[in-house]
């Protein structure tokens, strides 16, 4: 009977070590691909093969077969690079690019380039597009045609990009810069232009005050002419009306001013003084 349990013992070990060696099997045969993601199978005997395996759980030949997982989701790269304009000045100008590997280019992708595609590529066609497009402009253009500088760049590398599977959803020019002498050059442009609408303003207004006075003058001389030829027609009743309308508005002010006291004419009435 201590035979007989013995043997029955065995034979729970062996179930038991089969059934461990087909979960691992089993754990080793299936492989999940996230939302957003992608798979290229790469197989011993055949290379990698052109299917593209989309999301969910999966299964593989163990061993012989592994799951490659590619990222299809964008992702943003910062590139930067110092070029020449079309007056040879330097330009240091920043793209940021939103790039994506196409999701049918995937086991080219992986064959001709591999995984890190983005830091072999995105550089150098950034650089050689660049380059091509500002030599276009000059430094002026650059700036007043900013717009059409991005639109140029972003049409001539979602072409270049396209060549190696790369998608690029959205490229845009975050910072452009200029060598320190044609920033001075630009500052002292500017400095120049202030100073001369300065003496502008002052010629102008200059002649306004030139004009401000002939007008004055011509008005002068215009009531001159009139006062002159109402005294040779009326006399000097005028300049006795307004000596009268004068002392009227003087003795209106005095009479308001609580310091001011009024005496009788021909009258001494502080000192009776003998002569």
């Amino acid at each position: 009977m201590a035979a007989s349990a013995q043997k029955l013992l065995g034979r729970l070990g062996t179930i038991g070590v089969g059934l461990s060696i087909a979960g691992g099997i089993a754990q080793t045969a299936l492989y999940n691909v996230d939302g957003g993601q992608r798979a290229v199978i790469f197989d011993r005997f055949t290379g990698v093969k052109n299917e593209i395996v989309g999301e969910g759980t999966h299964f593989l030949i163990p061993w012989v077969q592994k799951p490659i997982i590619f990222d299809i989701r964008s992702t943003p790269r910062v590139v930067s690079t110092i070029t020449g304009s079309k007056d040879l000045q330097n330009v240091n100008i920043t793209l940021r690019i939103l790039h994506r590997p196409s999701p049918d280019k995937l086991p080219n992708i992986y064959l001709t380039i591999g995984m890190d595609y983005a830091e072999r590529v995105l550089p150098s066609i950034t650089n050689e597009v660049l380059k091509a497009v500002v030599a276009q402009f000059d430094a002026h253009e650059m700036i007043t045609q900013r717009e059409v500088v991005s639109q140029r760049a972003s049409v001539a590398l979602r072409e270049r990009a396209a060549q190696f599977g790369l998608l690029l959803d959205d490229i845009s020019i975050t910072h452009l810069n200029f060598g320190r002498e044609f920033t001075e050059a630009v500052e002292m442009k500017q400095v120049a232009q202030q100073e001369a609408e300065k003496a502008r303003y002052l010629v102008e207004k200059a002649e306004q005050m030139k004009i401000a006075a002939v007008t004055t003058a011509e008005g002068d001389a215009q009531a001159a002419k009139l006062l002159a030829k109402a005294f040779s027609s009326v006399g000097d009743g005028l300049i006795e009306l307004r000596k009268i309308e004068a002392a009227e508005e003087i003795a209106e002010r005095m009479a308001k001013n609580k310091n001011v006291t009024y005496l009788p004419g021909n009258q001494q009435t502080l000192l009776n003084l003998q002569s």
